[in-house]
């Protein structure tokens, strides 16, 4: 199948984060012990080996939801878990589609190994190759809303960005500043231990997600609200959303799902499906120059980006979502 091509050259390979990839820079250096070290999206060869360095390994564990202070400082951190996990009500005016905050950061930012909220915001300010300078934490959420809500960036100091900062402050509340707690991000891998399969995929999909997310993968709505998140199509992440890279999509799902039984999935078996995932159309990148194979090479030049690729007779990106 013409799907393998995007597991090629995986020696190069460059590993991503939250919302895509410039390809201008070099992703990878090799440490003391000859071994090839890949560079998040939003870190620097320096970055991360005293990130390496650094790294704590002792459990964190995130204040409850109780101990919420109860004064005006802890109404603002209320607001951002309200606008964390029901995005398309409470910021209804940036947010472009079904998902909210919560559906890939579980358990409202708590979660460990789910990208939760109290291990990013140690991280910043940081570096992002994505646009080639020093981000602080609110610039990040900014793309949030660009890419995985495929909508627009609040402006700067907008009380929807200034919420989600007090709750993300208060949840790290304890935490080292400067580090890469255990937990944080998603527990990636470097590569599949085979090249992903679309048709293994498809079959994982039918028999473990599609009860949740429906056999046509557009989630479902109860009451007006949506329970779970439409995983491909015009309601979901669009094509800027690191979540449409293979190894990002990947390290989630086998954490994490089926919901409830994170881990259940094998290494391999999270792959294909995240391949069969995400070889289905969805909103265009917001940084589209007008042509596809320009775009794909600017912010896609990674083996882990199916976007701008031939997978089962359809040209990723070139009739995206609407």
């Amino acid at each position: 199948m013409r799907h393998t091509i995007i597991m090629s050259a995986l020696a190069g390979c460059v590993l991503l984060s939250a919302c895509g990839q410039d390809a201008r820079a070099p992703r990878h250096y090799v440490d003391e012990n000859g071994k090839v070290v890949e560079i998040p999206e939003g870190e620097t060869e320096s970055s991360v080996r005293q990130g390496k360095a650094q790294a704590i390994n002792t459990d964190f564990t995130p204040p409850r939801f109780e101990d919420m202070p109860q004064d005006e400082f802890g109404a603002l951190v209320r607001r951002g878990y309200e606008i964390f996990t029901d995005t398309p009500t409470h910021a209804a005016e940036f947010s472009g589609n079904q998902l909210s905050c919560s559906n890939c950061h579980l358990d409202a930012g708590r979660k460990a190994d789910s990208a939760p909220l109290w291990g990013a915001w140690v991280r910043y300010p940081a570096y992002r190759s994505k646009n080639e300078r020093v981000n602080s934490y609110s610039e990040r959420l900014q793309g949030c809303f660009m890419y995985s809500m495929n909508g627009k960036a609040p402006p700067t100091g907008h009380e929807v960005l200034a919420a989600l900062e007090a709750y993300s402050f208060w949840m790290a509340k304890g935490a080292p500043t400067g580090t890469t707690l255990k937990g944080a991000g998603y527990p990636k891998q470097d590569k599949a231990p085979q090249p992903p399969d679309l048709a293994r995929g498809e079959k994982i999909y039918q028999e473990n997600c599609a009860l949740c997310h429906g056999e046509d993968g557009q989630g479902q709505v109860a009451e007006g609200k949506t329970v779970f998140p439409p995983l491909w199509g015009s309601e979901s992440y669009n094509w800027g959303a690191g979540m449409h890279q293979l190894n990002n999509a990947a390290a989630f799902i086998r954490a994490n799902m089926p919901l409830g039984r994170g881990g259940s999935l094998s290494e391999q078996e999270s792959w294909d499906v995240a391949l069969f995932i995400n070889s289905h159309e969805r909103p265009q990148d917001p940084r589209y120059t007008g042509n596809l194979a320009e775009t794909r090479k600017l912010y896609h030049d990674t083996p882990h980006s199916p976007y701008g690729q031939e997978i089962n007779g359809k040209l990723l990106g070139s009739n995206p979502s609407k």
